[in-house]
This record gives C-alpha cells, sequence and structure tokens, in this order.
C-alpha cells in the first residue's frame, strides 16, 4: 500500500446504469489498497442508477452515494471535498463514462508524491463500438478532431498547462476554490488556469490513461461539443486568455457555415464552406484506408459535427446568447 494519509475517489454521474456496477468493480481494489473512499455523486438518474450504487454500498462501507442537485461534474466534485474532504491528501476525480487500468489510481498517487505535483493529469484514449462510435472515436484520436492536443495523444510524463483531469492534492483544489460551477462544460480548462496562476503546478502521467468512451449518436455529439465550446468562450471572457492556434482555426467554421448561406447570390461564398468539408471528409477516408475499414470513412462526418457544434457554441456564448439548458 502507498504511504499516504488518505484519498477520496469521487464519480459524478447520472444515468450509468451499464458502467457503473462494473467500474465499481474495477475501483472497489484501488480503494482498499490506498485506504480510500469511493464517492459517487448522482445527478438525479432516472435508471437503475441509483440502486446499482446503493446495492454495492450496502455490501462496502468505502462506497458512499451522495446527491448532486446541481447535476453537473463540477458541483459533484465540489459537493465530494465539501462533505468528505477534511483531513483527505488527494482526491482522484473518475469519470463514470470511462474505462481504467486496475493500478490507475495507485499510479496517480505514486506520481503526485514523487513529483509533488499539486494536480496530475492523464490523457486519453477514445474506443468505441458500433458504427458511429466508432468513427467518433477514430475522429477524436487524430489531429484532425483535436487539434494535436497532448492529453488526447500520450504523454512520456511532464509539466503541463492542462490536461484530463484526474488526481488533485485537495489542499491546492480548495486553496483556489475548486471548480468554478458556472461552467457546465471546460470547468477543467478554468480550474487548470487557475491552479497556474497561484503557482500550483499540473503533472502529465507517463505511467497510466484512461479510456474514453465517446457519445454514440451524432446529436449527442453535437450538443457535447456545442457545450465545449461555450465553456471555452467563458474561459476567454472570464480570464482574457487568448485561443491557442490548433483552437482559432475551428472558430472560423460556424461563420463560414453562416457566409455558404449567401451562395445563392454567388459560389464564391460557398468555397470556404465547401473546402473544410472536403478536408474533413478527405481525412476520414485516408484514415479507413489506412486502418482498412470503410467505417471509419465517418470520421470525417464525425470531425465536421465536432467543429460545427464547437466553433457554433464558442461564437453563441461569446455573442451574449444564453443556453436552453445544461447538460451533466
Amino acid at each position: 500500500m502507498i504511504e499516504t494519509s488518505s484519498a477520496i475517489i469521487v464519480i459524478p454521474c447520472l444515468d450509468e446504469e451499464r458502467h457503473i456496477s462494473g467500474l465499481l468493480a474495477r475501483l472497489r481494489p484501488a480503494a482498499r489498497r490506498l485506504g480510500a473512499r469511493i464517492i459517487v455523486a448522482d445527478g438525479g438518474s432516472s435508471d437503475t442508477t441509483r440502486a446499482i450504487v446503493a446495492s454495492v454500498a450496502a455490501e462496502d462501507d468505502n462506497v458512499v452515494l451522495i446527491d448532486n442537485p446541481a447535476r453537473i461534474q463540477s458541483a459533484a466534485v465540489n459537493r465530494a471535498v465539501e462533505l468528505f474532504g477534511d483531513g483527505v491528501d488527494y482526491l482522484i476525480r473518475i469519470d463514470a463514462h470511462g474505462g481504467y487500468p486496475e493500478d490507475y489510481c495507485d499510479k496517480l498517487i505514486e506520481e503526485a508524491l514523487e513529483t509533488g505535483a499539486d494536480s496530475v493529469v492523464v490523457s486519453m484514449q477514445t474506443e468505441g463500438s458500433g458504427a458511429v462510435q466508432q468513427a467518433t472515436a477514430a475522429a477524436q484520436n487524430s489531429k484532425l478532431g483535436t487539434g494535436g492536443s497532448k492529453h488526447r495523444h500520450g504523454s512520456a510524463g511532464e509539466w503541463v498547462d492542462h490536461g484530463h483531469h484526474a488526481l488533485f492534492r485537495i489542499a491546492a483544489f480548495r486553496d483556489v476554490g475548486g471548480y468554478d460551477e458556472s461552467f457546465s462544460h471546460n470547468e477543467d480548462a478554468e480550474l487548470d488556469h487557475r491552479l497556474r496562476q497561484a503557482g500550483h503546478r499540473v503533472w502529465m502521467s507517463g505511467r497510466t490513461r484512461m479510456t474514453y468512451f465517446p457519445r454514440a449518436s451524432l446529436g449527442g455529439l453535437f450538443r457535447q461539443y456545442l457545450g465545449y465550446g461555450r465553456g471555452r468562450a467563458k474561459n476567454v471572457l472570464k480570464h482574457r486568455v487568448i485561443p491557442k492556434l490548433r483552437q482559432m482555426a475551428p472558430l472560423m467554421v460556424a461563420p463560414a457555415a453562416c457566409l455558404a448561406l449567401l451562395s445563392f447570390m454567388h459560389w464564391i461564398f460557398a468555397v470556404p464552406f465547401i473546402a473544410w468539408a472536403a478536408i474533413c471528409l478527405g481525412y476520414g477516408l485516408v484514415l479507413a484506408l489506412r486502418a482498412g475499414n470503410p467505417g471509419l470513412a465517418l470520421a470525417g462526418v464525425s470531425a465536421m459535427v465536432m467543429h460545427l457544434a464547437w466553433s457554433l457554441g464558442f461564437w453563441l456564448q461569446l455573442l451574449g446568447m444564453p443556453a436552453k439548458g445544461r447538460t451533466a
């Protein structure tokens, strides 16, 4: 067992009956090794998620189910820290819709202790089953879909500005006030910005990573990336940060789509949109040919959905147009 006073493992969730049982089964041995408590913060599931967690909690005192009335992930983690963070060294954040190695939590704490990092982030490998989910996974694993973001493409271990949230030293998390609950998306990048401003350091793990399972429908993917775009714009407005170059290019997709609506006046207005669509669809064909999997040609379509939704969400937020609702 790693010598650390204690840890809490927090799982924000909403309607995760397909994944929560297997996830808890995988995490419970690690929790026992680390002397950690697993806290499932449920945002009001309408399926059997709560019953599944309650059944596990009845058998294992280390598993606790709490309510998350705000429904969003940022609020779930904050509430878990508020209720169970006293006297605890580390917070480990787990996504209910993800896959993790058996030693995931162990490796995170090992690296936190060795590096002295205030936050340990990880890279993500996206996987899917079914045509749409596999195509979306291929798009999200590619530079076309993510712009070369480090936490999407692996790391050998390095100090970074941002990554997929995995572990925090609770003292540092509380020092900056935890997550900003006005962010339903992009709360991770926003918190990383405040951590760095306060002098805390973020380390990207070179020893472990997580597997992410993307949305299984294009509609769900669009809504997700619409929220991501809004979150990024909120981050820009709050901290006056300039988007990185890899984020600037997708910003032009929504304006290009609007410009294309004027193509009835002259074909030249459609050129930017057509060029972008051709690049995405062509990239999808290349991925399909390289993998020998014709279904991956749809990756170009998934990339188009991601780009358009992200760009639209960014501009809607920047122009002060309110979101219709909040997603968990």
